[in-house]
């Protein structure tokens, strides 16, 4: 139905605060006159299901009502359609939606932009599997902390991530990769490698803080190997972008990022997140796909 607005809610929230909070929003979005529909899957698999075929019958927009993960799956319904991409944050961090210039903290104002906003062409990066991610890729350190969160039952929240980040601190060395920029080869040894489309991720780390989602390119940033008490205090320069000032930062352009974690400490396990999801172990090739995304944003962001 081309009139129709399709909102896509993470299935982790099934009841409770979430959905209640989504009343008000569904509310805005019908008043414009439009259908509305939504989709809860009962896995991430089935939303995915759902929302491939949601997209198939063309709405006027699919809209991600949820954090970066829950964008990072609808991106992978519409990316390379002609369906807009409408996002709602409504997550912990929602830094795709920042990037866009679409208010993170104010939900009835990202409806808004859904109903009246304006249709805005960006990039959007693919996995050699075939996966799609809209902002930051990143391997080493920080998805080693993330792999071992997620294993983790307790404690709840954020709290999990800053236990997870003193456990790994304690055991991380740096990891020998290989990475290859539009087929130019280097070696290096590196606390993380960044692939980004947008310039921030986890909740406002702006790790290429240069990096614009509509300019056909990937920034590259690879945190070379500094001694951990210089990795502390350098890290938390990252929130605000005065990291890339520092020697042991390398940053780069390319359309093309191929990514390998040789043989030797730290290697072997080295496993990659796209927009905080879990996208598999090295090695990996991300290729820009300019315009690969139509995506609703305030008038002024277009």
């Amino acid at each position: 139905m081309a009139d129709e607005i399709v909102v896509l809610v993470n299935p982790a929230a099934r009841g409770g605060r979430t959905l209640r909070l989504l009343d008000p929003v569904l509310r805005r979005l019908r008043a414009g006159g439009r259908p509305v529909s939504v989709i809860v899957g009962t896995s991430a698999a089935d939303a995915l299901a759902r929302a491939h075929a949601a997209v198939a019958g063309e709405p006027a927009a699919l809209v991600a009502y949820g954090g970066d993960g829950l964008v990072h799956l609808a991106v992978q319904a519409v990316a390379g359609t002609a369906v807009p991409l409408g996002i709602v944050p409504a997550g912990t961090g929602n830094d795709i939606a920042d990037a866009l210039g679409i208010p993170r903290r104010d939900p009835l104002a990202a409806a808004d932009i859904v109903t009246a906003g304006a249709c805005r062409t960006v990039d959007a990066a693919r996995l050699g599997t075939g996966e799609w991610f809209a902002g930051v890729l990143a391997c080493g350190f920080d998805s080693r902390v993330n792999e071992r969160a997620n294993a983790m039952t307790r404690p709840p929240g954020m709290a999990k991530y800053l236990v997870a980040l003193v456990r790994e601190l304690r055991s991380f060395t740096p990891i020998p990769f290989r990475i290859t920029l539009d087929g130019e080869t280097a070696e290096h040894e590196a606390m993380l490698v960044a692939v980004a489309n947008t310039r921030s991720y986890g909740a406002g780390m702006r790790v290429c803080p240069d990096a614009r989602p509509d300019d056909g390119l990937l920034d590259v940033l690879v945190l070379g190997a500094v001694p951990k008490g210089e990795f502390l205090r350098t890290f938390p320069r990252v929130y605000r972008g005065s990291h890339t000032g520092h020697p042991a930062v390398t940053l780069r352009r390319a359309r093309r990022v191929e990514i390998e974690a040789l043989h030797g400490d730290g290697a072997g396990d080295v496993v990659a997140y796209a927009d905080g999801e879990r996208a598999g172990p090295a090695p990996l090739t991300c290729v820009v796909e300019p315009g690969a995304l139509r995506v609703l944003v305030p008038g002024s962001a277009a």
